[in-house]
């Protein structure tokens, strides 16, 4: 399966597909068909930035919510 080492980063850090496709500004089907063919090591980065940008948005909104 193409983008294994993308697929279990996603996996791991508790974010899901559809807020990666939300944060590139892409639809859900087409970030689902772009991991279908091994990505460019510059579409990883972005895909990595995205996962990072949203477990910051998480940890943030967990913060919040506790008070």
């Amino acid at each position: 399966m193409a983008n294994n080492d993308i697929r279990q980063e996603i996996n791991r850090a508790g974010v899901r597909m559809w807020q990666i496709a939300d944060e590139l500004h892409i639809s859900q089907c087409t970030f689902s068909v772009k991991l279908r063919h091994e990505l460019t090591p510059g579409q990883k980065n972005k895909i990595r930035e995205a996962i990072s940008t949203i477990q910051k948005t998480n940890e943030l909104e967990e913060v919040n919510n506790e008070f």
